[in-house]
């Protein structure tokens, strides 16, 4: 598949990048993307969530009335998870959510999240992109002349772009990436992929 390289205000600069088959056009799996996405949102999981059992809240351990004879149920402590303030059953305790997943699945969920992108028209190809300063307003003009200023847009870098990436802080609908980088929930999350060029070279050689 080739696709026009296209400058800063959206128009064709007359060269083309070949965004290789091996990559872009693959059969897409969706179980990996399922399975590499879900590992993503484990390991955003911070897994802290805890609660007190029977044996750390406070409250005396005496029996709180005679085993026979008062016609109600048996009760010990207070710290029963049947009282009010006591224990709770089978709670929370911190655990560990991430899981493995094999280096080809993961390589197989980003090229078939890749295709999808390449087969719906969302990839655009953007010349490098030079600026001498931070500049917001930069940004937000350049996204208007791509007419992606109201999408998810996944910006993605061959290289560190100081003033780029600091442009697009204040940007919520724009996330920066370098190519190397590139995730396959990014990827999915995103309605646009806008990629400066020389990152598909690096997502050709990476993923290939």
């Amino acid at each position: 598949m080739e696709l026009a390289v296209l400058n800063t205000e959206g128009k064709e600069t007359g060269r083309k990048v070949l965004l290789a088959d091996s990559v872009f056009g693959v059969e897409a799996n969706d179980h990996a993307i399922y399975l590499d996405v879900k590992q993503y949102l484990a390991d955003q999981r911070q897994g802290t969530h805890k609660s007190k059992q029977r044996n750390e809240v406070a409250g005396s351990t005496r029996k709180l009335k005679r085993q026979k004879g008062t016609g109600g149920a048996r009760c010990g402590s207070i710290k029963s998870p049947l009282f009010p303030g006591g224990g709770r059953i089978f709670g929370p305790v911190p655990r560990d959510y991430s899981f493995k997943l094999n280096k080809k699945l993961k390589q197989l969920a980003r090229r078939s999240a890749l295709t999808y992108k390449a087969q719906a028209g969302a990839i655009q190809i953007l010349e490098a992109v030079r600026m001498e300063a931070p500049k917001t307003k930069q940004v937000i003009a350049l996204t208007e002349a791509l007419k992606v200023a109201d999408k998810k847009v996944l910006l993605v870098l061959p290289e560190t772009n100081v003033n780029l990436q600091l442009s697009c802080r204040n940007i919520p609908s724009i996330k920066p990436v370098l190519a190397q980088n590139v995730c396959t929930y990014d990827l999915m999350n995103a309605s646009a992929v806008v990629m400066v060029e020389g990152a598909e070279n690096v997502l050709n050689v990476m993923l290939a």
